[in-house]
């Protein structure tokens, strides 16, 4: 069961999302909150998998609870907003949250969202997915990590290795870190900075999905890496896409 807490400063928006996942047999909400203070305060009582966090409302906005809850370890947190803007993307990523959707994802998206981020994955709403890599690639914010779900959006294909851009400067750690992978999960980070779930990954490397969930594991452990957020910024960083 996957404990939920709906934060918005409007209760017909809570009442919708919370009318959506409460039919959902694996999921719970156990509270809500109307500012980002309320929230934070939920969030220490409740102790819920998954916070929704909306970013502009009263007392504290969304992007300050975000930060605050990530950095206590108190929950994931899935910022939705209707705002398309590329600096709430990158303040709520770097503030630490999971993902970002916006509000008018239809009902399946955001169940799908919910499961995602409480399984340990990230996800940003495939709208904005190929403009925060090619930012957040180009360092206009590199200390935020990036994220993609590809629903409904083609992920770029690996480029072959003479058409590989050239890595960054100032990233010869992670290209030693890179060096100590496997021919296998070296191949199988390229996919990920594409985009490929691991289950396209498994698809296109005739692998089984678990043996991908593996070997993408042992990229995390051994690049030192939090997600595959952060293994596909790197993947763009040091040129392996």
């Amino acid at each position: 069961m996957t404990r939920v807490l709906l934060v918005d400063d409007q209760a017909l928006v809570r009442s919708g999302f919370s009318l959506i996942l409460s039919v959902e047999d694996d999921f719970e909400v156990v509270g809500e909150a109307g500012d980002g203070a309320r929230a934070i305060e939920l969030t220490r009582a409740l102790r819920p998998d998954v916070v929704l966090m909306d970013v502009q409302m009263p007392v504290m906005d969304g992007i300050e609870a975000t930060r605050r809850i990530v950095a206590e370890d108190l929950a994931k947190v899935l910022v939705l907003t209707t705002f398309d803007h590329d600096e709430y993307v990158f303040d709520g990523l770097a503030a630490g949250a999971s993902g970002f959707l916006l509000k008018n994802s239809d009902a399946e998206h955001l169940v799908e969202a919910v499961r995602t981020v409480a399984a340990g994955h990230a996800l940003l709403a495939p709208q904005i997915t190929r403009r925060v890599i090619e930012q957040m690639v180009a360092g206009e914010r590199s200390s935020a990590p990036v994220v993609t779900l590809r629903q409904g959006a083609e992920a770029a294909p690996v480029a072959n290795a003479s058409a590989r851009p050239a890595p960054e400067p100032g990233n010869e750690a992670a290209l030693a870190g890179v060096a100590l992978l496997t021919p296998r999960e070296r191949e199988v980070l390229e996919l990920v900075g594409t985009g490929l779930s691991n289950a396209e990954i498994a698809a296109t490397l005739y692998l089984g999905e678990a043996t991908v969930k593996t070997h993408v594991s042992n990229v995390l452990s051994k690049l030192h890496l939090r997600d595959r957020v952060q293994a596909v910024v790197l993947a763009h960083r040091v040129g392996l896409v």
